[in-house]
């Protein structure tokens, strides 16, 4: 039996239909399911990992920020004495603070595999890009930096071979799209997909984070665009090819399946969003 903590996310999600697909017994973890997994309960952890042979484990916010690496060692020891033997972390690829979480599994004393990424190519249809592309605008505080996104369909199949498949004990897979990109890119790819004008526009980060807690969101958030910025990410991996032995899907196809999904159709006014 598997536990995809985090099972409602977009890599969870994908995760447990593939072990399904496979005939897998897979039990989602999340503060909405039964049992339940809260991060912030410890006592919910043993609960949710009884019976299982392995986990993949997802951290929301993100493992960078402080206290995550304590608190993953301690759901690794309850980990270990439910008998979990393998654990597979969804990683931040370039993000230093997200070491020493890694570390933490690493020194579990669990089988483990580590699946670094970077931008998901769902951010734009499933998470904190998907009003500003119904609305036509991408204002983020990226400059004119490239990114080589990723899809969390890839993510998911490497993570499910992670989770199955002998070879993957103590590897770590750093993933990437196939080619790089800038938003000024990423918004002809969309605006090519969509049928119509979707632009880019930079703003500072102040700008930016007065946006955030306009919204109710972390400015902390902000902070994720160094992983941009800085150009630490600006190169492409064979990753996914060395895990699944093929490509990784392009932006560019990603865009067009998302777009006659009808996720990016502009919602009538009056309507609810989100």
């Amino acid at each position: 039996m598997f536990v995809v903590i985090g099972g409602n996310g977009k890599t969870g999600r994908r995760v447990a239909d593939r072990l399904r697909a496979q005939g897998e017994d897979v039990r989602a973890g999340s503060r909405s399911t039964s049992p339940r997994f809260d991060w912030q309960d410890a006592s919910t952890w043993a609960p949710a990992l009884a019976g299982a042979q392995a986990a993949y484990v997802t951290y929301h916010p993100d493992l960078a920020f402080p206290g995550v690496p304590e608190l993953l060692e301690e759901f690794c020891a309850t980990a270990r004495t439910a008998g979990v033997r393998r654990v597979v972390l969804l990683s931040g690829r370039g993000e230093e603070g997200a070491v020493a979480s890694e570390e933490a599994v690493r020194r579990s004393g669990l089988e483990w595999a580590v699946v670094r990424c970077n931008w998901f190519n769902q951010n734009f249809s499933e998470s904190f890009f998907l009003e500003p592309v119904r609305a036509g605008v991408l204002s983020i505080p990226a400059g004119d930096a490239v990114e080589p996104f990723v899809d969390a369909g890839d993510i998911a199949d490497v993570a499910t071979a992670a989770l199955t498949r002998p070879g993957h004990a103590g590897v770590v897979h750093e993933l990437s799209g196939p080619r790089l990109l800038s938003f000024d890119d990423v918004a002809r790819e969309l605006s090519d997909a969509a049928g119509r004008r979707i632009s880019y526009e930079p703003v500072t980060r102040a700008e930016y984070v007065a946006e955030l807690e306009r919204e109710g969101l972390p400015g902390d958030f902000a902070d994720l665009f160094t992983l941009i910025l800085d150009g630490r990410n600006a190169s492409v991996t064979d990753g996914v090819e060395r895990a699944l032995g093929r490509a990784p899907k392009d932006f560019s196809a990603y865009a067009r399946e998302a777009a006659v999904s009808g996720v990016w159709n502009p919602v009538p006014a009056g309507a609810p969003v989100g």
